[in-house]
């Protein structure tokens, strides 16, 4: 077997181990961005797995996530939920990065919901603004580049529905019943861990791309190439404009307390989507 894929099942294994003694299987993964955490708490029954424990698994270092798999039952499915990812800037490579969604494939999920921080380089966006992701910019690394395993999908995926219709109407249909507010976009993934200057900020809006982020793409191209359905969705955390003022920064802290802020939505968001699926 290929090595790759041997940490794969070997990581799979153990968690399966854990949820076939409580009779869990969980139906519906969630990674959770910078402060995204607290749709945690509305998980019933949760059962904890510190991502340190599972063999092989890489650990998250970013702030405001905690590193742990939180699996239980949510909007009447089992969900398993990555309480903090992993992000290439922290040092991993694109196979380490994306190893938890083919975790979590080979566990059994059928849809992939994805959270992120993300700056707003779209005018119109304002911090706390929920946007759902229909398209992205990648200027990460594929993460399938080399050996294409075959256990998981094919060498050549199509991207063209990245980001899948049918739960981006849910979502619409869920955000009018919960009278929440949505917007759309585009969403340009770069490496970090540094913040664009205004001149990349203005380069990516001219590119086409809404939002900037550092997250979240590999783990959709893996998943599309296990032909997992994926919803994505950014929390506006900045606007990532080119005309601030002379003693603007960009701080990282201020990026967690403005996600936390706008986690209740989402969390409430989500979980009406998961109900509906």
């Amino acid at each position: 077997m290929d090595p790759g894929a041997e940490r794969i099942f070997t990581a799979a294994g153990y968690v399966r181990d854990i949820l076939s003694s409580k009779g869990l299987v969980p139906e519906v993964g969630m990674v959770l961005g910078s402060g995204l955490g607290k749709i945690v708490s509305r998980i019933s029954d949760p059962v904890t797995i510190p991502y340190r424990d599972i063999p092989g698994f890489p650990v998250s270092t970013a702030v405001g996530h905690k590193g742990n798999f939180i699996i239980g039952s949510l909007g009447g499915r089992t969900v398993i939920c990555m309480q903090g990812r992993i992000h290439f800037y922290e040092g991993y490579p694109m196979d380490m990065v994306t190893l938890p969604v083919r975790v979590m494939k080979v566990l059994g999920i059928k849809w992939l919901f994805l959270s992120n921080a993300a700056g707003g380089v779209n005018y119109d966006y304002h911090v706390g603004d929920l946007v759902v992701i229909r398209d992205h910019i990648n200027m990460l690394p594929n993460p399938l580049i080399g050996p294409n395993l075959d256990e998981f999908g094919p060498r050549f995926p199509d991207m063209t529905r990245a980001y899948d219709r049918g739960m981006i109407a849910l979502a619409k249909e869920s955000a009018a019943g919960l009278g929440i507010s949505l917007k759309e976009g585009v969403y340009y993934g770069g490496t970090g861990p540094t913040y664009e200057t205004p001149s990349e900020y203005k380069y990516i809006r001219i590119a086409g791309g809404d939002l900037t982020g550092m997250s979240t793409i590999p783990e959709v191209i893996v998943a599309r190439h296990s032909d997992i359905p994926v919803f994505a969705m950014s929390v506006v955390t900045n606007e990532a404009h080119d005309d601030y003022s002379d003693d603007y920064v960009n701080d990282g802290e201020d990026v967690v307390k403005a996600a936390d802020a706008a986690a209740d939505r989402m969390s409430s968001l989500f979980e009406n989507i998961i109900s509906k699926l």
